[in-house]
C-alpha cells in the first residue's frame, strides 16, 4: 500500500460534488417539485453545505433525459422539476444556480447525458407531445424498455452539439460534462437494435463494435469542436465507468477482472480521447474499495494516472460516499473510513489533481463522519 505518506500533490485543486436531478435524487426533491420558491431553498442548502466541508465545484445534471432543467426551446422542461414533462418553467434553474454558485467561488459544470429519452421505470406516456422523440422516431431504438438516440445516425450528432452549442453560448459555465451512460449497459444478453442502421451506414467498417466506438468517437470530437468554437474557455470532462478494459483481454488494460468495461461494453474509449485531446478532464467512477478483488481501487487510480501522464488531460477520482451508508461490519464500506484511505492514496499519486462525489444528498446525510473527514483533508 501507498498510504504511509503524503506527497507530490498535496493540493487537490478540483474538489467537486454530483447533483443528479434524474429521479429527483439529489435536487429537486419530490416535495419540491413544480414550488420554485422551495426548489430555491433546498439548492441553497446544498450550495452552503458543500462549501462548509470545501468543495469548490459542482457537476449539475440538466439533461438527465433529452429533456431541460434550465431555459430550452430545443427541449422539454424535464417533469423531474415541474411534475408533467413540457410543462411551464417560471424561472431558470441553471442560470439561477449558476450565480449562486460563483458567489461562493463554485465552478459550474453541466451536466448532458448524451444518448437517453426515459428510464426504464419511466413510461414513454409521459414524454411529452413535441418531444422529438415522438416528432422523430426514426432517430431512436428501444433497449431493456429504454429509448436511446441512435448513436450510428448523423443527425444524433448534430442534435446533442446543437444542445451543447444553446447551453456554451447561453450561460456562464466552466464546463460541460458526461458521465458513462453512452451505449446502454448491457442486460441478460439482449442484442442492441442498430444492425439496420449498421448496415446502411456501414462507413468502412465491417465489425459492428468497432463502428460502435467510432460512432461515439464521433460524437467526443464533434462536441468538443463545438465547445472550442462556442468559449475556448470552457472545458470537456468525461466521468467513465471506472474500468476502460482488463488486463485479460488486453494486456495494457488495469489488473482488473471487471464483469463489464468502457471499451468492450459501452463502446467508450476514453483512452482514445485521452490522448488525442478531444477532453479535457477525466473522471473515471472508481466506486470500490481499496482491496477489491474485482476492481482495486488502488490499481485503477495508478492505471488512470498512468493513462494521463504526459497528455494535456486531467485526472480527477470520482469517489463514493454513498456506499458508506447502512454498510454492514461485514462491508469493506462498514469497516473504518474507506473515503478517507482512498484521499490519504490520491495525494500519493502525482496526476490525481481533483477528487469528485456521488452524490450529494447522501454525501450531506455524512455517513461515518465523511463530511468532517473531507472538510479536515481540504483545511491542509
Amino acid at each position: 500500500m501507498l498510504l504511509a505518506t503524503l506527497s507530490a500533490n498535496a493540493e487537490i485543486a478540483f474538489r467537486g460534488a454530483w447533483i443528479a436531478t434524474v429521479a429527483n435524487i439529489d435536487w429537486p426533491s419530490v416535495e419540491a417539485v413544480g414550488n420554485d420558491s422551495l426548489q430555491k431553498e433546498e439548492m441553497i442548502w446544498l450550495l452552503d453545505s458543500l462549501e462548509a466541508i470545501g468543495i469548490n465545484a459542482i457537476i449539475f445534471q440538466v439533461r438527465p433525459t433529452a429533456d431541460a432543467l434550465y431555459y430550452s426551446e430545443l427541449e422539454p422542461t424535464s417533469h423531474w422539476l415541474v411534475g408533467t414533462q413540457g410543462g411551464t418553467l417560471y424561472w431558470d434553474p441553471l442560470e439561477w444556480t449558476i450565480r449562486e454558485a460563483h458567489k461562493r467561488n463554485m465552478e459550474v459544470h453541466v451536466w448532458l447525458n448524451p444518448y437517453r429519452v426515459n428510464l426504464a421505470k419511466t413510461d414513454t406516456s409521459m414524454i411529452c407531445a413535441d418531444h422529438v422523440w415522438r416528432k422523430h422516431r426514426e432517430w431512436f431504438w428501444e433497449y431493456n424498455k429504454q429509448w436511446y438516440f441512435d448513436p450510428g445516425l448523423d443527425v444524433t450528432r448534430e442534435w446533442i452539439c446543437t444542445i451543447v452549442q444553446d447551453i456554451v453560448l447561453r450561460y456562464d459555465i466552466q464546463a460541460i460534462h458526461m458521465d458513462d451512460y453512452f451505449y446502454p449497459y448491457p442486460s441478460g444478453g439482449k442484442p442492441i437494435p442498430d444492425t439496420r442502421t449498421f448496415a446502411k451506414y456501414p462507413r468502412g467498417f465491417d465489425n459492428i463494435a468497432d463502428w460502435r466506438r467510432n460512432n461515439v468517437n464521433l460524437a467526443i470530437q464533434d462536441i468538443h469542436r463545438t465547445i472550442r468554437e462556442c468559449n475556448k474557455n470552457v472545458l470537456f470532462g468525461i466521468s467513465p465507468f471506472g474500468v476502460w478494459r482488463n488486463a485479460s483481454v488486453d494486456s495494457t488494460g488495469s489488473a482488473t477482472t471487471a464483469g463489464i468495461t468502457n471499451y468492450d461494453d459501452l463502446y467508450a474509449d476514453i483512452r482514445l480521447w485521452i490522448k488525442r485531446g478531444w477532453i479535457d478532464y477525466v473522471l473515471p467512477q472508481l466506486y470500490w474499495e481499496i482491496g477489491k478483488k474485482a476492481a482495486d481501487y488502488e490499481i485503477l487510480a495508478h492505471w488512470w494516472a498512468n493513462e494521463v501522464r504526459g497528455t494535456n488531460c486531467k485526472l480527477y477520482i470520482g469517489m463514493a460516499p454513498y456506499r458508506l451508508e447502512n454498510a454492514s461490519p461485514k462491508n469493506p464500506w462498514g469497516q473504518g473510513n474507506e473515503i478517507s484511505r482512498q484521499m490519504q492514496l490520491n495525494r500519493t499519486i502525482p496526476e490525481i489533481t481533483g477528487e469528485c462525489f456521488y452524490s450529494t444528498r447522501p454525501l450531506l446525510r455524512n455517513p461515518r463522519g465523511v463530511c468532517d473527514t473531507i472538510a479536515e483533508f481540504y483545511k491542509k
